[in-house]
């Protein structure tokens, strides 16, 4: 008759101790020996020491009106190039898009064409020397040929943004006027939207600032702008009058 084993752990003398470790990277053994996992900590972020120094003048708890805001950012702003100023807008639902026109030019100067026998040339001889290409609906059948090269850049006419429409004169004025179709990200209700440029008029980017919250009127969660370099500033988007 065989004897009874004694789990008694406190009697064995091959217990093994892990630390640290997860399941995928150790498992018991039975050699009795110790075995310790060590894990690296993450990096933390380095900042430059003029960042550093230009959020500490940010008060993080306070939403600033957007006047201040602007303001604050064109001191804080410490690029050697004329920054350009984004506004990081959360919104309610992802997949919104909007079309936008601003009353005051972003610093973003656009090259519209109008889709016609010449352009089409220029696509076929590898020059694509526009940002926007707009087209009647008549047009488009000569178009199709050039999805391929058009697609990917984003460049194709489509209904939604306005590029494709019966009045394609229209639309190249109001386009090279500042008017932008935007979306959120594809998995995050943010919009990331080009205000101006930090050398350009208070004023004037306040009122870009106030066209942007009109056209997302009760859509806004939370506002905040920042420079190309420069710390954010939280905005309160209630401040500015809504028409």
């Amino acid at each position: 008759m065989g004897t009874k084993r004694n789990t008694d752990m406190s009697e064995n003398t091959d217990v093994i101790k892990i630390v640290s470790a997860t399941k995928s990277e150790a498992t018991a053994t039975e050699t009795g020996e110790e075995q310790q996992i060590v894990t690296k900590p993450k990096k933390e972020k380095t900042r430059s020491a003029k960042y550093i120094s230009a959020r500490s003048k940010v008060d993080k708890t306070k939403l600033y009106d957007p006047f201040a805001a602007i303001e604050l950012i064109k001191r804080l702003s410490y690029s050697k190039f004329d920054g350009t100023i984004v506004a990081h807008v959360v919104v309610r639902e992802v997949g919104m898009s909007i079309d936008l026109s601003l009353p005051h030019s972003t610093g973003k100067a656009l090259t519209v064409v109008i889709a016609s026998d010449e352009v089409l040339a220029e696509i076929e001889a590898g020059n694509i020397n526009f940002d926007v290409l707009v087209s009647s609906k008549e047009f488009m059948p000569k178009l199709t040929k050039y999805a391929r090269v058009l697609g990917p850049k984003g460049l194709m006419p489509n209904p939604k943004n306005g590029t494709l429409t019966s009045n394609p004169e229209v639309a190249k004025k109001q386009l090279e006027a500042g008017k932008i179709s935007i979306k959120t990200e594809k998995k995050a209700p943010l919009m990331h939207i080009t205000v101006g440029k930090v050398s350009m008029d208070t004023k004037d980017l306040v009122e870009n600032m106030q066209a942007l919250l009109t056209t997302l009127k009760g859509k806004v969660l939370k506002l905040s702008i920042a420079a190309t370099m420069s710390p954010s500033v939280k905005v309160d988007p209630t401040v500015i009058e809504v028409v």
